[in-house]
């Protein structure tokens, strides 16, 4: 049974950081690529950024491409997103996902996560 445990969030000024972290249990071949989607206000749920852990393959979306940046931790399945210089569009609450590899990303809805984590809300105010 996999399952994925969130950390982090909360409220950030505008211009600040913060740093999520998703550290899966029961993870698979089918589940080694880690990440991050965004639930906002009026729009759909998006992927943000995911690390596959067999090979280090990563992907952003152009909305955090640049300033953000996942990575493995120090725990074996354990990965952290950080983004940098927030501003209020990027409140939401941030999903963690774990799914086979990056197509769950580029190409949700039409490919998914296979699992999801219950999500941890962030608030960047200006």
């Amino acid at each position: 049974q996999v399952q994925l445990v969130e950390s982090g969030g909360g409220s950030v000024q505008a211009g600040g950081s913060l740093r999520l972290t998703c550290t899966g249990s029961g993870l698979t071949a089918g589940s080694h690529c880690l990440g991050w989607f965004r639930e906002s206000a009026g729009a759909e749920r998006a992927g943000v950024a995911v690390f596959c852990l067999s090979g280090g393959a990563t992907y952003y979306a152009d909305s955090v491409r640049g300033r953000s940046t996942i990575a493995q931790d120090n725990a074996e399945d354990t990965v952290s997103l950080q983004i940098d210089s927030l501003t209020p569009e990027d409140t939401g609450m941030y999903i963690c996902a774990a799914g086979a590899s990056l197509l769950a990303w580029t190409e949700f809805p039409r490919l998914r996560p296979r699992f999801w984590g219950r999500g941890t809300h962030v608030a960047v105010s200006s």
